[in-house]
């Protein structure tokens, strides 16, 4: 008669990872939508092997800003300037995690997307906490911050725009002006989505709301 099976030999299911603080979760979320801002990075040839950046930013205040915000999470990274273009020049920015601390790096920008999209497009519980509340508008501002910085702008006379090919991403910046007072319109343009707030007052509010504060 054959052995009957016992819980030990049940595969073990992993744990659960920890629940974020809110600091972990703003920084986290911002990872994840400067990621989203921006096309998947291309595979490039390495001294050994082809590997592939985590991001890939033509904007350099974009680069830093997920340096720095890698760095608050203790995942380590390394920022390569790659030059092309002959007539028009033109700058990469490519960030690199080493191989041990990808899986880490991976689940950091996961969980503070998931975690993050669902404060921010379900409406808040009844008796939350103010905290709560201010958190969310800073993960409203995190995500225009991320926006502003590696998305695609669209600038007319009268709008500011920004063109986005991910479409949860636009959803979550249509909902997070709401929080922060300002009406946007969304509407697809050419192969993407335009995410935009009217010249003036909105866009005065949206940007003063998305800039970082003065280093200390």
């Amino acid at each position: 008669m054959a052995p009957q099976p016992t819980l030990l030999d049940r595969p073990r299911v992993p744990p659960p990872p920890p629940p974020m603080d809110w600091l972990t979760l703003g920084d986290a979320f911002e990872v994840a939508c400067l990621v989203r801002c921006t096309p998947p990075p291309a595979a490039v040839r390495g001294p050994v092997e082809p590997y592939r950046p985590v991001a890939e930013f033509n904007r350099e205040d974009a680069a830093l800003r997920m340096r720095q915000l890698l760095n608050r999470l203790d995942v380590p990274v390394e920022h390569e300037v790659v030059s092309g273009g002959l007539r028009r020049r033109y700058e990469l920015h490519r960030l690199h995690v080493p191989r041990e601390h990808r899986a880490a790096y991976a689940e950091l920008r996961e969980s503070g997307w998931r975690r993050g999209r669902r404060e921010l497009l379900t409406g808040p519980a009844p008796g939350a906490s103010t905290a709560r509340a201010a958190w969310r508008s800073r993960l409203a501002a995190a995500a225009w911050r991320s926006a502003l910085l590696a998305g695609g702008r669209h600038v007319r006379r009268h709008i500011l725009g920004i063109r986005l090919t991910d479409r949860e991403l636009a959803a979550v910046l249509v909902r997070s002006a709401a929080l922060l007072e300002v009406p946007a319109l969304l509407r697809p343009g050419a192969g993407c989505f335009v995410v935009s707030v009217a010249d003036g007052p909105d866009r005065l509010r949206i940007m003063d709301r998305a800039a970082l504060a003065p280093a200390r």
